[in-house]
């Protein structure tokens, strides 16, 4: 229940740093029970991500999954980016799979932080061919409203 309240919080655009301080409060009281789909980290573009990512709809079903990791920048400029791509293993599989080098990504083997469940939760398990446009389209929309965006081909 917690996780809902600070996600809904951040969705409504709650001060950042009350998100920031709800999210530190739930991981130490609570981390088994946190869902996968809540960030472990305060992004303030979520809210963004989510409204773009539902706007694209797959309505056969299949073997493919879209996915999104959350990108480190920090010692660049500041700031973080987003990863998309598109795999028939579950998004923290791939996820692991390129922390752990196979077949990686290079911008998520050095940079991958964490992967953002929740905007793609309906894009799981759908038709190849309609993976492989949403996965180009959804990172071309992103990049569109101004995120870093690495993947998507």
């Amino acid at each position: 229940m917690g996780a809902h309240c600070v996600h809904e919080l951040w969705m409504r655009g709650e001060m950042s740093i009350n998100i920031e301080r709800a999210l530190e409060r739930l991981w130490a009281r609570a981390a088994v029970s946190v869902p996968e789909w809540l960030p472990m980290r305060y992004i303030e573009w979520l809210p963004i991500v989510y409204d773009i990512a539902l706007e694209f709809r797959c309505i056969d079903k299949g073997r493919s999954n879209i996915y999104l990791v959350l990108l480190d920048y920090q010692d660049r400029d500041g700031a973080y980016g987003v990863y998309v791509g598109m795999s028939k293993y579950s998004p923290a599989q791939r996820f692991d799979q390129h922390k752990g080098g196979i077949r990686a990504a290079g911008s998520v083997l050095k940079r991958g932080i964490e992967v953002l469940t929740g905007p793609t939760l309906h894009l799981q398990y759908i038709k190849r061919s309609e993976a492989s446009r949403i996965e180009e389209e959804l990172a071309l929309a992103l990049a569109s409203a101004g995120l870093r965006v690495m993947g998507g081909h």
